[in-house]
């Protein structure tokens, strides 16, 4: 009986690990794609779901946004 619930409960911590990754994927292939010139800067807002204040650039949004996902500081978006 207990083997069952330690089994149960372990399924339930895997799900959100799996969640984070998938959403750490599509956010790095938006910052390479928009990087590579595939999308551009609308649909590259649209897909991280950023909101685009009146005080910043749509362009320095995603810079500063891709810049935090990128292990290379020297990457310019």
């Amino acid at each position: 009986m207990k083997y069952l619930f330690v089994v149960f409960y372990l399924s339930f911590l895997i799900y959100p690990a799996e969640a984070v990754t998938t959403k750490m994927f599509k956010v790095l292939d938006t910052c390479a794609r928009y990087r590579l010139g595939e999308i551009d800067t609308d649909e590259a807002i649209e897909k991280l779901k950023l909101m685009n204040s009146s005080t910043m650039k749509p362009k320095d949004l995603i810079r500063k946004y891709c810049s935090v996902f990128t292990p290379n500081e020297k990457i310019e978006f």
